[in-house]
């Protein structure tokens, strides 16, 4: 017999980032996604190519066009490993910034964190990976960074998710579940909230069997580094980013719409 559900449509468009931090947040419905960088996906919502995407905070924060699902995100209490900027100088005397083209949200929160200190080089985007280790200052996300960090090189490395926690002593979302407003997505919120459930109920399934670097680095990394929460704190965490970016310019910033 036919399974003639494979020829159906997918009732909702989803779109996630391909870094093995989002692999808890698509559990059970990876043959629906589709996958690219954080970059790509922020385009396709803006052309409502897209119901619902994995994206950086900051397409939220500067296009007021989409709700945040609430209660799920990709955020880091302190050191967050794969958001980082890798500088062979001291910080101060940093006077460009090479930024992994696929960032959005590091971007603007490392330009928060220098401002903060009252720097401000100059932003270039970085030709290709295999040139991070030549630049005296690169800015690099996800598995990328964690590459990386785990390869020979001669960079100190400013942990963004550790410099934010120094800064504000709240955690740090980096990516949320943006909805396209003016759809019914009701059922679609419910998808990607069960997914999530899923993904932590099995986390040591995925620790013990994805592929991506070794068994302790990744129990390590989706144990510790990283979260899948939004509640208090981490709206805390969003506010002052707002706040921090309308502060130093960078806008404009509109106020974040949560939907349960």
């Amino acid at each position: 017999m036919i399974d003639m559900r494979a020829a159906e449509p997918a009732k909702f468009r989803i779109g996630s980032v391909k870094y093995l931090n989002a692999v808890p947040l698509t559990r059970g419905i990876e043959e629906e996604v589709f996958f690219a960088t954080p970059a790509q996906l922020a385009e396709l919502l803006r052309r409502d190519e897209l119901d619902a995407a994995l994206v950086s905070l900051t397409e939220v924060l500067f296009h007021d066009r989409y709700d945040i699902l609430d209660g799920v995100a990709v955020a880091s209490l302190g050191e967050v490993y794969s958001v980082l900027l890798a500088h062979c100088v001291p910080l101060e005397k940093i006077t460009e910034v090479f930024c992994d083209p696929a960032s959005l949200t590091s971007v603007n929160l490392l330009k928060v964190l220098l401002a903060e200190r009252g720097l401000k080089p100059e932003f270039k985007p970085l030709p290709d990976y295999a040139s991070a280790p030549e630049r005296d200052a690169v800015l690099l996300i996800g598995d990328p960074a964690i590459d990386f960090q785990r390869a020979t090189h001669v960079h100190d490395i400013f942990d963004l998710g550790t410099a934010w926690y120094e800064l504000t002593n709240l955690p740090f979302v980096f990516a949320v579940w943006a909805l396209r407003r003016g759809i019914n997505n009701k059922e679609l919120r419910r998808e990607l909230v069960q997914a999530k459930n899923f993904g932590l109920d099995t986390l040591d399934y995925l620790i013990e069997t994805r592929e991506e670097y070794d068994e302790d680095f990744r129990r390590d990394y989706l144990g510790w580094h990283v979260h899948y929460h939004l509640a208090m704190d981490e709206k805390r965490g969003i506010a002052k980013f707002v706040e921090l970016l309308r502060k130093h310019g960078l806008g404009p910033v509109y106020e974040p719409k949560f939907i349960s």
